[in-house]
């Protein structure tokens, strides 16, 4: 449990800065602020994934709610418009919690309204759910709706249709035809039109951004609910039909499955990182795949690679590790995973060259865990085989083994690896020829293929996996080691090497089949930790570089050429501390100093999102969070390590 008090939920900085989030399993969610201000374009009570996991509109944005005690009004809302913040309802907070899900107490004279807010597992669904304590009061509850992609937002038009259904103890709303109809569950208010817009709400967080940060939302009714002492309520958004009296039932089996969350050792950080690594699991058609981040980001490949270890096998849930393997497999196109899925449901985009080799990696971390030879004989090798062969004989991109083993890729204009930011046609880290983590990747694949071929009684293509990997090896070492300052160069071209000194090279260490050993691998540990290692994870760029970038703010020209210059990477924390174990001989003492680091991250899961661990930070003190509020590889790497590695 996360619990808030009241310094923080009626200091505005910092409850507007502290953000809640329920997922669905289908790519919905619903988010907001622990005030109760929506600061994104993303916030709603009910973002529904109409094309599972993707497709998101967000169609109920909030609830405004008014509590009448006696003759008089108390505004719960809180709202920013320009220049003003009203209501301010946030004042009347007495505690948030985490308990597992979003609940607000709020204190109002002798009146206390608790509001707890949940998702259903499986479905477009939000609960919410008040009880009174005190003594009778008169509860309303303004919807406020958008019926607008997640990534939008929208404006008063005269397109909308305003009108409104009541099917007995449930409103239907569809005010555009195309988009799904909002249906919302009540247990007997007052209902009365009414039929406004709400206009210019804005949100801070996109305002910093430099995106489109206002909004008009339309309010079609007012449900007005007299409440005795004691007395409850429910009200559910969904795009099918529920009744509110389902409400206690939908929240004690959304509990039971949570509970059901077992963590796999002891510690209050495992127990959280566990929560949190349920919210990225997703449905894709009869498989599974996994959200790359909260609020904006999809199914990427390279992240759902990335985060498969942690979120599906150190958890246990190995049948959704077969899914994700099987879903991306299927996938496979000229022997390359897919970057991402489209929100619109267009063909999935390959312009990725290290993705596909973490797939390679993925496996071999599921056999590890479940032994499962036969799986991965039958649906996953052949696409392991394909893969190998595309690249050994040049895929989209530029992507070959060239004559010394190592692996090429890289066009003008084109992003490859993970890093990977690019504003118009300037590609910021374009990083073309041979990256050291990809050829880390491409060694660590080759190897994987040489044991599995064993293991399936193929001696001679086991035989000549190996070669293919030992020559990879022989030439990274002649080509990649930087002898001035003992480490990696970052990347190899034909005639020319680049010295930038970046976190990619800790890969060439961390990984299953490491690419680098003993004390060459030491010096790579001991420089990256020296240079790049914060608390909340490793920067992209040496401090001592020009280049640098000690914030990540402003507008998007700003925010991404700064976003592999610099700022600081959660999810690479886990691969440095798998090397740094690693070179130390997994010593109690390696490990207490891994376990120090990762505890650095309890006060964070209180800070941003909540619970959750953000995407990057400030790569300068004190490194305050940015980007996404719940990143699916920076919570899988630190539960990963722990579990793994300590």
């Amino acid at each position: 449990m996360i619990a808030l008090g009241r310094e923080v939920c009626r200091d505005l900085e910092q409850s507007s800065s502290r953000e809640w989030l329920e997922t669905n399993g289908l790519g919905g969610f619903a988010s907001g602020t622990v005030a109760g201000m929506h600061t994104r374009r993303y916030h709603g009570l009910l973002v529904a994934a109409t094309k599972p996991p993707l497709g998101r509109q967000v169609l109920l944005a909030k609830f405004e709610e008014t509590l009448v005690v006696g003759e008089r009004r108390y505004e719960l809302g809180c709202n920013r418009y320009p220049g003003v913040v009203h209501p301010a309802g946030h004042l009347f907070l007495k505690e948030f919690r985490l308990d597992p899900f979003p609940v607000f107490v709020y204190e109002v004279e002798d009146v206390e309204l608790e509001k707890r807010v949940f998702m259903v597992h499986g479905e477009n669904t939000t609960v919410v759910e008040y009880a009174v304590r005190g003594r009778e009061c008169v509860l309303e509850l303004r919807p406020l709706l958008a019926f607008r992609d997640y990534h939008a937002t929208t404006h008063s038009n005269p397109a909308l249709d305003g009108s409104w259904k009541a099917e007995g103890e449930v409103l239907r709303f569809a005010p555009y035809a195309g988009m799904p109809a909002l249906y919302v569950g009540h247990n007997g208010p007052a209902v009365e039109a009414a039929g406004r817009w709400y206009y210019n709400f804005e949100y801070a967080r996109e305002q910093e951004r430099g995106l489109d940060s206002q909004e008009d939302l339309y309010n079609p009714v007012i449900m007005t609910y007299r409440l005795p002492a004691g007395g409850e309520a429910a009200v559910i958004a969904s795009t099918q039909k529920r009744h509110a009296a389902e409400a206690a039932r939908l929240r004690e089996k959304e509990l039971a499955r949570r509970k059901e969350i077992e963590a796999p050792c002891d510690g209050q950080l495992v127990m959280r990182l566990m929560a949190a690594a349920d919210q990225f699991i997703v449905a894709r058609g009869d498989l599974h795949s996994i959200i790359a981040g909260y609020p904006w980001f999809g199914d990427w490949g390279r992240d759902a690679m990335i985060a498969l270890p942690g979120l599906t096998l150190v958890t246990r849930r190995f049948g959704v590790a077969r899914d994700i393997l099987r879903a991306y497999a299927e996938f496979v196109d000229q022997g390359m995973l897919p970057n991402r899925f489209p929100d619109a449901g267009e063909k999935p985009e390959y312009n990725t060259v290290d993705a596909t080799l973490w797939f390679f990696e993925a496996v071999r971390a599921f056999l590890a865990y479940t032994g499962d030879s036969a799986f991965v004989a039958e649906q996953i090798y052949p696409s392991m085989e394909s893969i190998i062969d595309w690249h050994v004989r040049g895929t989209r991109y530029g992507i070959q083994m060239d004559s010394d083993g190592l692996l090429e890729c890289g066009e003008p204009g084109v992003q490859l690896t993970w890093m990977d930011a690019k504003v118009g046609d300037w590609v910021v880290t374009p990083r073309r020829g041979k990256p050291v983590e990809v050829q880390a990747l491409w060694y660590n694949a080759l190897c994987v293929m040489a044991q599995l071929a064993a293991s399936y009684g193929r001696a001679e293509e086991a035989a000549a996996y190996r070669d293919m990997a030992e020559r990879a090896r022989g030439s990274f070492e002649r080509r990649f080691w930087n002898d001035g300052p003992g480490r990696l160069h970052d990347v190899v071209d034909r005639d020319a090497a680049d010295a930038t000194m970046r976190p990619n090279q800790i890969l060439a260490v961390s990984l299953g089949h490491p690419i680098l050993t003993g004390e060459r691998a030491a010096m790579v540990v001991r420089s990256v930790q020296e240079e790049l290692l914060t608390p909340m994870g490793l920067r992209s760029l040496s401090p001592f570089d020009s280049r640098f970038r000690g914030r990540y703010e402003g507008d998007v020209w700003s925010r991404d050429s700064a976003y592999h210059q610099g700022t600081v990477w959660a999810w690479l924390l886990g691969p440095f501390v798998k090397a740094y174990v690693r070179v130390h001989d997994g010593s109690a003492e390696a490990r207490a100093q891994a376990r120090l680091w990762l505890d650095e991250f309890a006060g964070h899961l209180e800070e941003a999102g909540l619970g959750q661990v953000s995407e990057i930070f400030d790569a300068d003190a004190p490194h305050h969070a940015r980007g996404c509020i719940a990143q699916a590889w920076s919570v899988a790497e630190l539960l990963r390590a722990a579990v793994e590695d300590i």
